[in-house]
């Protein structure tokens, strides 16, 4: 039986008492109590926790002061803060620091005991699909211990183990492929074949040759008998990326592979069964393509049978230092820089930058920096120019962080005159829908910039 080590901090020493007393007949659990955050601090040392639990308000350190000594000194560890109904708003700033989630005080022990289950299954859904024991936030070949992504981990699991067709929703840059890839490694077709497609690629004239194959003499050049994606996926997995790109002649063959399981090769007539799961992604609002025109219903329902949204990075901030030494370490090696670390004011920058263009944009900005870095520490007079002149408004303020109609409101104008009043734009800047924009924008009375 696993056992997790759980450091309750509180200045009510009633509230340690109560939690030692409620959680002595889980055998899995080894409790310590702490009446203070330098306490907690001192007690870490011997008492290698696996999750914190602590009070927001105390006196001396608060509970935001020792989230962020634990960020830095044991990132490995889950912390759950606890507070009042009044100061719900600082825990929302800690969940923004890095924090697993809140809870409200007068505590309710069945609920602490569900999130302490869940904490408990995402530490051991890492450990399962960590790659060695430096991998301890990585699940097959993605990084993160964000609350949104350990939720996305789970449902990855879950759906790995079907042979549903899956769409995945998200920015560009936020690792749709890796998520695809990630489901096909956990399923019983990893040992088959992975076939990545980057279907805006392609032009409309070749798409469906190169997707699904073309016969001698079908066109000007088709000089013999090709086969096609599809069936070079067989018994495997085929990703379409982009999917939202494809023309319309496209979707109705591939309607018929989902529907049918068969299609037939540009010129011929002969009838193609193939085995092949189906992963699509996109960066569009489909949605918005069916209401245009652009996309087949009938065709969205088949490809959203299981929906999967990959967070933009600047949701997820608490999970940027995991990833910068990540990166750092992978491009050190792959250009044997001997850079030992990255200084704390250089780390504050990458953490309050926005990163449009998420994790991708993050590991390119870090290959650059270890590239052109001469220094045993980088510094921020290393970090691309973008990150270093961030303005204060780009931190943290994007529709998803936020519950403030005021400071939603504003953001979306702000946004609106940045992007000259384009509504698609500015609804992938904000992470939302065109049409929930425009919805938003109807009700704050805003009118689109002329």
């Amino acid at each position: 039986m696993e056992t997790y080590r759980v450091l309750y901090v509180d200045d009510e020493s009633s509230y340690c008492r109560l939690f030692r007393r409620s959680m002595e007949d889980d055998e899995r659990l080894v409790v310590e109590t702490a009446g203070s955050g330098r306490e907690a601090l001192d007690i870490l040392k011997g008492f290698p926790a696996d999750i914190v639990l602590t009070d927001l308000l105390m006196p001396q350190m608060d509970g935001l002061a020792l989230l962020e000594a634990i960020r830095q000194q044991y990132p490995d560890i889950f912390v759950l803060m606890l507070t009042g109904v009044d100061s719900a708003d600082k825990a929302v700033r800690a969940m923004k620091a890095g924090a697993y989630d809140y809870i409200l005080k007068p505590l309710d022990m069945a609920m602490l005991r569900k999130q302490l289950e869940k904490i408990m299954h995402h530490k051991k859904l890492l450990k399962d699909n960590s790659g060695g024991p430096d991998d301890s936030f990585c699940f097959t070949n993605m990084v993160g211990r964000d609350k949104a992504m350990l939720e996305l981990f789970d449902k990855i699991q879950q759906v790995a183990r079907t042979d549903s067709t899956v769409l995945i929703n998200g920015e560009s840059g936020t690792g749709k492929e890796l998520i695809a890839e990630a489901i096909h490694l956990g399923s019983l077709r990893k040992d088959k074949p992975f076939v990545r497609v980057n279907c805006a690629a392609l032009t409309d004239t070749l798409i469906n040759s190169a997707l699904f194959g073309h016969e001698k003499g079908a066109f000007t050049g088709a000089a013999e008998r090709k086969s096609g994606l599809f069936e070079s996926a067989s018994g495997g997995t085929i990703f379409l990326d982009e999917i939202g790109d494809i023309p319309i002649h496209t979707q109705v063959s591939l309607l018929r592979i989902l529907e049918l399981g068969s299609f037939q090769r540009v010129g011929g007539t002969e009838t193609i069964r193939i085995n092949t799961r189906v992963i699509c992604a996109t960066n569009k609002d489909l949605s918005v393509a069916m209401e245009n025109k652009e996309f087949r219903e009938d065709l969205y329902y088949r490809i959203n049978v299981v929906s999967l949204t990959a967070p933009p990075l600047r949701t997820r901030r608490s999970d940027i230092p995991l990833l910068v030494n990540y990166f750092l370490e992978r491009y050190c090696s792959k250009t044997g820089k001997k850079i030992s670390g990255i200084s704390e004011s250089a780390m504050s920058l990458l953490c309050k930058y926005s990163w449009p263009g998420n994790v991708r944009q993050l590991s390119n900005s870090i290959e650059r920096t270890v590239i052109f870095c001469r220094k045993r520490q980088i510094l921020p007079e290393h970090l691309p120019e973008e990150v270093r002149s961030a303005s204060r408004n780009d931190f943290l303020l994007t529709l998803h962080d936020s519950n403030i109609a005021s400071a939603e409101e504003l953001l979306i104008r702000a946004i609106l005159a940045e992007k000259n009043g384009h509504l698609t734009q500015a609804a992938q800047a904000l992470g939302i829908s065109r049409g929930t924009l425009y919805s938003k924008m109807v009700r704050y009375g805003i009118n689109k910039p002329s």
